[in-house]
């Protein structure tokens, strides 16, 4: 099995399991592993015996979002190279959400801004009463961009506007509450409802499945090609403005941005 430098992949009795595993700094995710993950999932794609796949962090967090370190390099990205960074993290959320079996998200702590995003493109996810989420992108003068098509299908418009607009925290009762989270489960019994959401896709047709998924993307009518270069170019353009360079760097430099009054 291939080895990954910043996620890990086990697969027992036709059910994958790929873990976030950058615990020391709560699954944050970078370049690196914003790529190996696009290359598990294609990998994966192609073992029919698959039934289902749970996507999890490695100790106490989900995802954190992005990590500093490649902040503190896209900051200086040009457009061009700001947008390939975009595409592929557009391509993850889209490679997840297109999975050919159900994709279970086990949300065992933080998701925060990105890694939100990575809660909205599984199919039925599970997190632990203490979860937190946040879309917090606005608060460093950037966007939720290539997550949103993914959060807009799980919470609707109304909702997605309030939570981009106010970058608010919420806990997992409210995110079930919203539609982004499906079960909330006390701490020790993650993976126990984790295992019956298992069981119950493992007893349905893998091609159906597929072919469901396929169906309602195709009734939901979105247009994931456009938007997967829409929503890169409109972060990538946001990146280099001078708000989004003032909150990127506000954010690293541990200041309030320019914008907020004392």
């Amino acid at each position: 099995m291939e080895r990954y430098e910043t996620i890990h992949l086990n697969i027992e009795n036709d059910v994958a399991r790929l873990k976030l595993n950058r615990p020391e700094i709560a699954n944050a995710f970078n370049e690196v592993m914003i790529d190996e993950l696009n290359i598990a999932l294609e990998n994966l794609k192609g073992k029919s015996n698959l039934r289902a796949l749970v996507l999890t962090g490695e100790g106490k967090s989900f995802c954190a979002g992005a990590d500093l370190n490649w902040m503190r390099k896209m900051k200086n990205y040009s457009y061009e190279e700001n947008l390939q960074d975009a595409l592929a993290l557009a391509d993850l959320m889209y490679n997840i959400h297109t999975f050919p079996r159900p994709v279970i998200g086990r949300i065992n702590g933080a998701a925060i801004g990105g890694g939100t995003g990575l809660v909205a493109a599984c199919d039925i996810v599970i997190a632990a009463e203490d979860a937190k989420f946040s879309f917090s992108e606005v608060k460093i003068g950037l966007v939720p961009a290539c997550i949103s098509p993914y959060v807009v299908m799980r919470v609707g418009l109304s909702r997605s506007n309030r939570l981009f607009l106010t970058g608010e925290r919420f806990k997992a009762k409210e995110a079930k509450e919203y539609g982004l989270v499906d079960i909330v489960a006390d701490n020790d019994e993650l993976d126990k409802e984790i295992d019956v959401i298992v069981k119950q896709v493992s007893n349905s047709g893998p091609n159906a499945m597929a072919i469901s998924k396929e169906l309602l993307r195709t009734v939901g009518d979105f247009d994931y090609d456009y938007l997967k270069k829409y929503t890169a170019e409109v972060i990538a353009k946001l990146r280099i403005s001078d708000e989004g360079q003032e909150g990127l760097a506000a954010f690293l430099e541990k200041r309030k941005p320019g914008w907020i009054k004392e």
